[in-house]
């Protein structure tokens, strides 16, 4: 890397250096993997990380045999795990007054946001780890809204290793396919907006109670 650009260029495509990455780190390439997806999910700074995209490239590069898929299922879902413990927690200790205090959103959108998550939080936990931008606010929020920490836990858990095994055995599996390779970015905007269905659903079915005497 000759500059700061070319780093964050590359954190930033992770995903297209991660076989050069491999190459020259070997086994080094495992913490930086978690490091990007702790990050990613953890820090609500961050949502423009790579995340689907990194985990697929990841498992088409263990089916040759250059990382160990069952080591990336267990190390990526832990990550996941953890960073959306943290960020839960920050959004639980510091979200409301960051929000009230700088005057960044009414008070009345906060009980809002505690409301929904009593409700919906679970459903809302395990579907944002298949949106991107989404999947770093929502644990946040949760915090925020006070959700309950041991409903937000499982499906933290859950959600983690359903989404980790999704991306990584896909990339496992399907990701050295020519038609695949060439058609991945369409595959990704499928599995985000059918992940997307049930949160809709759930919104227009609330919208049609309200209007409803």
């Amino acid at each position: 890397m000759n500059s700061l650009g070319d780093f964050l260029g590359a954190v930033l495509h992770l995903d297209v250096y991660l076989t050069s990455i491999v190459q020259q780190y070997g086994i080094l390439t495992y913490p930086l993997l978690f490091l990007i997806i702790f990050l990613e999910t953890g820090i609500v700074i961050f949502p423009f990380l790579p995340g689907d995209s990194l985990l697929f490239t990841a498992g088409a590069i263990a089916a040759i045999g250059n990382l160990n898929v069952f080591s990336l299922l267990a190390l990526i879902a832990l990550a996941a795990v953890v960073g959306d413990t943290v960020n839960y927690w920050i959004g639980f200790h510091v979200g409301e007054r960051i929000f009230i205090e700088k005057k960044l959103i009414n008070i009345k959108y906060l009980h809002r946001a505690e409301q929904f998550y009593s409700k919906n939080g679970a459903k809302t936990i395990f579907l944002a780890r298949f949106i991107p931008i989404i999947r770093t606010f929502a644990p946040f929020v949760a915090g925020v809204g006070k959700m309950r920490y041991p409903v937000f836990l499982l499906y933290n858990i859950v959600g983690a290793i359903v989404w980790t095994s999704v991306f990584v055995l896909s990339g496992y599996f399907l990701g050295n396919v020519t038609f695949v390779k060439e058609h991945f970015s369409i595959l990704i905007i499928v599995i985000i907006l059918i992940s997307l269905i049930p949160l809709l659903v759930e919104f227009f079915r609330q919208r049609k109670s309200n209007f409803l005497p």
